[in-house]
């Protein structure tokens, strides 16, 4: 039998042997190819270095004529330059000049515009008060055109004077008394509407207040029952660390945001936003199971949560869920593809589709297999 093995060996490595060989002169006859070819194309480009230098001889040949042009029109170009300077200098000083004629030309129309106004504003004056034109005004004051006009102040004084001697007549109004009543009686209504509305107010601020009161209570209370269930859950769930909630951005509890800040076993302190994907999944079940906790229901379906969790961790996901069922009388529905979740559950639904097109309802309660089992 040892002799027969040797053979064996001996057969299998002569073929290899063979194989080698074989390999070895098809990779010679490639490389004597190659080497042919790399001949071919030396000899093809011998003469490439002298063709070469010819061309860069003619390119820096073709470069000097290049750069003396160019010289010569960067001197053309500079002389423009400056001739286009000085065209811009001159187009300025116009500019500018033509800018000050504008506006002395607008002066002097808004002064014409002025004018004009309190022109048409006397003749609207004339017209109001004298019932007249301007041209007859003359003969309404009894002076004649071209006489001498009295002075200024005399006429506004005599003018002051009427006007208040006609003012003090009045007008007489024979319904004085009773709108002073309405009014008086008005204004009682309106105070007293104003003193209910001052009331109501107050009665508004007052309950306001006594709401904010009772409703900063009841959240800091449920917050640090929530934050105590919180932080031993995820100490639970991680075997170890500390986890907390905090209030930020604001000292008012109604009004402050509200940060997760965790500590892993092994890891420093930090937000949840700098935590792992596992490690995440791990503190929101930790922090949905404390609120949960803290105002439990009859029903709780978890959908796909195990789904970033590795096998450590989804086997402390079921084992907080036994927990969860001892503490309360929750039934908890899981939507989940681990099979270590499903292993843990009492009962199993699925849908199996065993012809094309038609899907079956298929349910086990693990329960009852696991006790036909330890009967059997």
């Amino acid at each position: 039998e040892v002799r027969a093995r040797r053979l064996t060996a001996i057969t299998q490595e002569r073929q290899a042997w063979s194989e080698r060989s074989s390999k070895a002169h098809e990779q010679i006859t490639s490389l004597e190819t190659r080497l042919k070819e790399a001949t071919v194309a030396l000899e093809e480009m011998a003469d490439l270095p002298q063709h070469w230098q010819e061309r860069r001889e003619k390119l820096f040949s073709a470069l000097g004529a290049a750069e003396k042009e160019r010289n010569e029109a960067a001197d053309a170009l500079a002389k423009s330059e400056q001739a286009l300077s000085e065209c811009q200098t001159l187009a300025k000083r116009a500019e500018a000049a033509a800018a000050e004629c504008r506006e002395g030309h607008a002066r002097i129309e808004e002064r014409l515009s002025a004018a004009r106004e309190r022109a048409s504003d006397a003749t609207h004056r004339i017209e109001e008060r004298l019932q007249t034109t301007p041209d007859k005004a003359l003969e309404l004051a009894q002076l004649k055109e071209g006489a001498e006009l009295p002075e200024r102040d005399a006429v506004e004084q005599r003018l002051v004077r009427l006007r208040a001697e006609r003012e003090r007549l009045g007008g007489v109004n024979l319904r004085a008394e009773e709108e002073s009543v309405e009014i008086a009686e008005q204004l009682d209504t309106l105070v007293s509407e104003r003193e209910d509305l001052v009331k109501a107010i107050h009665r508004l601020r007052q309950g306001i207040s006594s709401l904010n009161t009772e409703g900063r209570e009841r959240l800091v209370a449920a917050f640090d029952k929530v934050n105590a269930t919180f932080e031993t859950l995820f100490t639970t769930l991680f075997g170890g660390g500390k986890a907390e909630l905090e209030f930020v951005e604001s000292d008012d509890p109604l009004e402050a945001g509200l940060e997760i800040v965790a500590r892993p076993p092994g890891k420093r302190t930090q937000v949840l936003s700098l935590l792992s994907g596992g490690e995440q999944a791990l503190t929101a079940m930790a922090l949905i199971f404390a609120v949960f906790l803290t105002n439990p229901s009859p029903i709780c379906v978890l959908d796909e949560c195990d789904a970033p969790l590795d096998d450590a961790n989804v086997e402390r996901f079921c084992n907080m869920l036994d927990e969860m069922l001892k503490m309360t009388d929750t039934r908890f529905l899981i939507i989940t593809h681990h099979a270590l979740t499903m292993s843990r559950m009492n009962r199993l639904f699925g849908v199996t589709m065993s012809e094309k097109g038609v899907s079956q309802l298929v349910s086990v309660d693990l329960e009852t297999a696991e006790s036909f089992r330890e009967a059997s």
